[in-house]
């Protein structure tokens, strides 16, 4: 494989982030991850890197996802107030969501807290997991993943299969 084959440090970050995500199961609050340059951070907090296990052998690009705390608090709101350090190059959103069929959005109660219940409980529905990536520069990727294809090949991978997230996230840079 040529390095032009090789995916970028934002798809490998974000596939790591999925990764990592996954091992913790399903019905997961949102969570977000500034994207830091692995260099710097090696370069900067030898102990902090050493004591998450960052190897100093990384590849020159590498990025590293760092979990913010975000407890209790309303992603939309957190992402209109959130500025990010001019060492953070980056950053990712993992969000779980019901995705219903065509049309089933008709018989939808008007009601916020029964048409969540209502989707919860429709027989046709499916759960998925996207994680969002965002450069300072623009540049986005992102996977998603169907509750039930837990496997590493069943990961959808695409710059823009959640674009609303992607623009959110990258007005936290402006």
């Amino acid at each position: 494989m040529s390095t032009d084959d090789q995916p970028s440090a934002l798809v490998r970050a974000i596939a790591e982030i999925e990764q990592h995500v996954r091992g913790d199961g399903w019905d997961q609050p949102a969570r977000l991850y500034a994207l830091a340059p692995t260099a710097d951070l090696l370069s900067r907090e030898p102990a902090l890197a050493a004591s998450i296990g960052i190897e100093p052998g990384a590849p020159a690009d590498s990025l590293t996802p760092i979990e913010q705390d975000v407890a209790g608090r309303a992603i939309e709101d957190l992402l209109v107030e959130i500025t990010w350090p001019d060492t953070v190059t980056g950053c990712a959103l993992v969000l779980e969501r019901i995705v219903l069929p065509p049309g089933a959005e008709e018989q939808m109660p008007d009601d916020e807290g029964a048409a969540a219940r209502w989707a919860q409980q429709h027989p046709d529905r499916s759960d998925v997991r996207v994680v969002v990536g965002v450069m300072r520069d623009g540049t986005r990727a992102s996977v998603l993943r169907i509750r039930g294809h837990e496997a590493d090949d069943e990961l959808i991978r695409g710059a823009e299969l959640s674009p609303e997230l992607g623009n959110a996230l990258a007005e936290t840079f402006r």
